[in-house]
Formats: structure tokens, sequence, C-alpha cells
């Protein structure tokens, strides 16, 4: 079911989306040099390495490196517009559709983020493939905090469903799943709690909160 859900939606998103992608596209090779695709190593489900593609929002010749390590001025104008509304994260639906990503999984991550895939590996994370959005975005954490985030992860691989996964891009869809992008815009202030418990009611929608 999931699967057959991920190659629908990434193939009618594909479609639907190609004049924005297209546009897109065309507005970051008029304001920076360089292609309009970002193409880079990714780590997949069984730690198999795949290219996860995106729209480029940093100027030519930006080292490859988490985001959360890159300097926010090496981000472009058009970029910073681009992150701010997940633009850039369309051509990841190719992704999607070859099935290197799902919809909904944990981000993945580059295969030199020692300290997060060892985390990953020992938590069993890397049994599912990685998403575009995922319960860690919900809560907004992000790859700066590896052990933390690999526990998140490994909560929604053991308690995945698909109807949790409908729950995560919905919460994505408005405006949960922004997650924390340092380099285009500060951290937001976010309430923890809330969004644990937020994200648990997605996890386990059923499950009481005891008093």
């Amino acid at each position: 079911m999931k699967r057959l859900f991920d190659i629908t939606a990434s193939l009618l998103g594909l479609l639907a989306l190609s004049p924005v992608l297209a546009i897109a596209m065309l507005a970051i090779r008029l304001d920076s040099q360089g292609s309009p695709l970002f193409a880079q190593a990714r780590m997949g489900r069984a730690k198999r390495p795949f290219t996860l593609y995106k729209l480029r929002t940093m100027y030519q010749g930006t080292t490859h490196r988490p985001t959360h390590e890159v300097q926010h001025a090496a981000v472009t104008k058009l970029g910073r517009r681009l992150r701010r509304w997940k633009l850039d994260e369309f051509p990841q639906l190719f992704n999607v559709l070859i099935g290197d990503m799902s919809l909904v999984g944990p981000r993945p991550c580059l295969p030199t983020q020692t300290a997060l895939i060892e985390a990953r590996s020992r938590l069993g994370v890397f049994a599912v493939r990685p998403g575009i959005t995922g319960l860690a975005q919900i809560q907004g954490v992000d790859m700066s905090d590896p052990e933390r985030l690999a526990q998140i992860d490994a909560i929604y691989a053991r308690n995945a469903t698909f109807l949790g996964d409908l729950r995560l891009l919905l919460a994505t869809v408005s405006g949960r799943g922004a997650g924390v992008d340092r380099v285009a815009t500060p951290p937001l202030e976010q309430d923890p709690e809330k969004l644990a418990d937020f994200s648990n009611k997605i996890i386990h929608p059923n499950e009481k909160k005891r008093a």
C-alpha cells in the first residue's frame, strides 16, 4: 500500500508541478551561475547510497556538507525563498518514483555523517526508506543532534503505518513539517513538549494520554 501510494502520488505530483519546476529552474539559472539542479549522494535503505535531487539554493562551489554546517551566506537570495516554501524539495518526487525514497520517512543523511549513520544503524532506522518529510521534521529536530534524531527516526520505523504517514503528510502540508532550516532562516521557536505530544498523537492516535 505504501509503495503504491508513493508511486501514484509522486507521479501525479511531478506532472502537476512540472510547470512550477520549469519556472523555478529558469529563475535559478538566471539568478546565479551553475545548474539549477543539485545532485548529492545520500544514504538510503539498508545503507545503500543513492543520488538525491533538489533545486539548487546555494552558490556554485559550496562544499557538500550537512545543512546545519553551511554558512548563511552560501544561500542565494532566490534560494532562501525556495527553501522557505520548500520548493527546493520538489525534485525528490523523482527519487520517490524510482524507489530511492518514500514520501514519508527519516531524512536521508550524507555518507560523511558517521555519528548519525552509526546511531541509525544501532536503532534499525535503515530498515525503512528515507523520506521527504517525517516525524523528526514535525518535531523540529534536525541533523545537528544525531542521537536524538536517530531515536525519533527509530520510533517512526517501529510504528510506521499507512494512516500515520497520511497524518504526517497532512501535518507537513499544513506547515508543521517545516523543520529547522538553519541556513535559510533562524531556528523556529517551538514548544518541544507540544511538538512531542502532537507527534505522539500521529504515531499512536488511539492511545489516551495518561493522567
